[in-house]
Formats: structure tokens, sequence, C-alpha cells
């Protein structure tokens, strides 16, 4: 087992690649403290703890669960900031308040949740794993609050790469195509699904970048597209 005896925060846990890198983690041997904002999840997540209803947009609410966290394990080894959200919407047609969403729901929980993990992660074995997209880096018509997001949360991997690599700690970020969920196959019901990268394939890269095996990758962003 890669992950035996470290304890792994893993953010957005409740949704689709959440629940699937929450249990890709706990089969390697690793203690789980599934974080949401949700209140609970749609499916079980036998062997995980689950902390639901929690805010990590907001200092106190990223540094509560974080804390409660080491407080019921007595340690953090690594965190995977998987929250996030997506929105289509033209310039032309859409709102500032979608950028603000945008940003909120996907850099500044990667920021929050990171802020208040780093007191706390190991040198040396520590790791972050954050989930950025493939869009991001050249984006769309009607993707530009999210892509502008997620470039964010690429530019935060590699900052903090640089910051920690004095300490050993490893900063990492997947870029993934389109993930293979059920919603995005309602949203798309035309599309070649068998295309799409699914949510177990992910688990396994993040398992690797969780492990003591990509010690000398760091400041990484990783595509991880299936056949997009």
């Amino acid at each position: 087992m890669q992950l035996q005896g470290k304890v792994v925060a893993i953010t957005g846990a409740f949704g689709a690649l959440g629940s699937a890198v929450v249990r890709a983690v706990l089969a390697e041997g690793a203690q789980v403290a599934a974080i949401d904002r949700a209140s609970a999840p749609h499916a079980p997540l036998e062997g995980a703890a689950l902390f639901g209803d929690v805010d990590l947009s907001s200092d106190t609410g990223a540094r509560a669960a974080v804390d409660a966290i080491v407080a019921r394990f007595g340690r953090l080894d690594a965190l995977v900031n998987i929250a996030g959200g997506f929105r289509w919407e033209t310039v032309a047609d859409g709102s500032l308040a979608t950028w603000n969403a945008m940003f909120e729901a996907n850099l500044r929980t990667a920021v929050g949740a990171c802020h208040a993990a780093l007191p706390h992660l190991p040198g040396d074995t520590g790791r972050i794993v954050n989930i950025g997209a493939n869009g991001a880096m050249k984006a769309g018509a009607g993707m530009g609050a999210y892509a502008a997001s997620k470039s964010g949360v690429a530019r935060l991997t590699e900052a903090l790469a640089e910051e920690l690599k004095d300490r050993g700690i490893t900063v990492n970020a997947l870029l993934p195509s389109i993930i293979d969920t059920a919603a995005n196959r309602k949203d798309m019901p035309t599309a070649d699904f068998g295309t799409w990268v699914r949510p177990e394939q992910l688990a396994d890269v993040i398992v690797f970048l969780l492990s003591a095996k990509s010690s000398a990758i760091t400041g990484a962003l990783l595509p991880v597209t299936g056949r997009v």
C-alpha cells in the first residue's frame, strides 16, 4: 500500500471525482478526511471521516476544518484540492458575478485550504495536489471565467512549489479534459463518452503524486486528458 499510515485531506470529496479519489486513497492505506461544502455525500464514503458544510473560501472555515482534522488524526500529511465548479457564459451576455463565483469556487478554495494546511504538512514527505483544467491553457468561447480561475490554480501550484521546495513538500496539479461523470453526460448527451477521462484514472495519478515514488516531481502541471 503506497499511502499506509498517511492522513490525507480531500476537498470537494462528496462529488463524482472527489468520491473516486477518496476510495482510491483509502484503498492505498491512508486515513482520509473528506471535506465538502455540501452537508453529506450522495453516496456512502465508508472508511472516510466526513467534514461537511465547510466553506473553504473563508479563512475561518478552512482553518476550522483543518484544525478539526488534525485534532482527530493527530497529523496531516497531504492535501488534495478538488473543490470547484463550472459555468459556461460568454463575456458579452454574462456578468461580473460569474467571474467572482468561479474565482471563489475554483481558486480561493484551493488557496484557503493550502494556507490552512501548510503549518501541519511535514517536511520532505508533505504533498499537495490541485485540480486545474486542460481547458485553462487555451480558453474557448464561454470559458473565460472558468478558465481564468483554473489558470489561477496553475499559477498557485507553480508559486507554492517554489515556496516549499526547500522544505521538501511537493505541489503539483492535474489538468483534466472532460471528466466522465453523470452530470457531464447529461449536459453533452451526443458526445463520445469513451474519449473522456474517467474519475478513477485521475484518482490513480493523484495516488502516485501523493506517494513516495513522486518525490522528485514538484511544480508540474500534468495533462490527464484521455483521448479528448
